[in-house]
Order: C-alpha cells, then structure tokens, then sequence
C-alpha cells in the first residue's frame, strides 16, 4: 500500500498552495508522487466540442485521452468512491497526496492548514494530527511548522510516514 499524507483544513486556508511547495520539494528529492482532489460539486476536465468530451457524453463509460507525457481518465460512477478505493488505483508513486478528504483522512496522517487572518479554529484533533502548518503559534502538542516550510515538512513525512531520512540527495 502506498503511503498517504492528507493536507486538511477551513476552505481557503490554503491547502492548495501548501500541497504545491510540498510536490516541489518532494520531486526535488527524487520522489514520485501523486495527489487526490477531493470535489464535492461537479467537475469538468475536458472541454466542450473536444473529441474525448464528446465520447463521454455520447455515453462512453470510460473516455481516455492519452499522449506522450500524460493520460487522462473521465470515467462514470455509479456512486462516489472512498478516497481508499481510489488510492488503490494509482501504482507507481512513493506517496500520495490528498486534498480535502477531511472525514476520510487518515488518522496521525493529516497536515492541517491554518491562517490566523482566516481562522484559528482547526478542523482535526490532535490525534488526527501528523503537523500543523501555520502562521501562528499553535500549543496543541503537535509539530507546528511555517506555511512555506516544505523542507521540514517533507523531512517530517520522511521520518514517520516514509521510513527514511534523505532518501534521496537534496
């Protein structure tokens, strides 16, 4: 199973821009990883007119679009899958990232987000906790690390989630 660090928090708290420095520090070490975005509204990847778009909604159930660096899957659900079910599709990564997720979140595998200028009401109990990224001070008996530190952040899933320290050379 491919280890899974969800990052949670209030909407706009940041978790977006979090996760970016985090995949960036991530490959700058030599990982590969993956990300689930939890939506909770519809969604649309393709665009209207396009062939693969069209294939879709003359009904295909699944409508693959693939080229040399990248593959894209638009595929029917008869109901909405556990963040489990789909992290159990994706092979070939060293971690996998998640975004929203906030009741399917493993426990002592979240990263909550927090901005004292949005809220400092947190979503998670600590045991949920693995850190908390903030621009605050947080006494919650959790590592508490700065918005733009992903270095420390990755250091920290190295040593708990991954099992490694420096895996690869920075």
């Amino acid at each position: 199973m491919i280890p899974l660090v969800a990052i949670v928090g209030k909407s706009d708290a940041g978790k977006t821009t979090l996760l970016e420095k985090l995949i960036l520090e991530l490959k700058r070490r030599g990982y590969r990883v993956a990300t689930i975005k939890h939506d909770a509204h519809q969604f649309e990847i393709d665009h209207p007119g396009k062939d693969s778009y069209r294939h879709f909604h003359a009904g295909a159930d699944w409508a693959v679009i693939g080229s040399p660096e990248k593959l894209a899957v638009v595929r029917r659900l008869d109901r909405e899958l556990t963040l489990g079910e789909i992290a159990a599709q994706i092979d070939g990564v060293d971690l996998i990232l998640t975004e929203g997720y906030k009741r399917e979140a493993p426990r002592g595998r979240r990263i909550e987000v927090s901005r004292q200028a949005h809220t400092t009401e947190l979503i998670s109990t600590p045991d949920d906790l693995l850190a908390i990224a903030a621009d605050y001070p947080i006494e919650l008996g959790v590592p508490v690390y700065g918005l733009d530190d992903a270095a420390g952040l990755i250091d920290l899933i190295e040593q708990a989630v991954l099992g490694t320290q420096r895996k690869h050379p920075a």
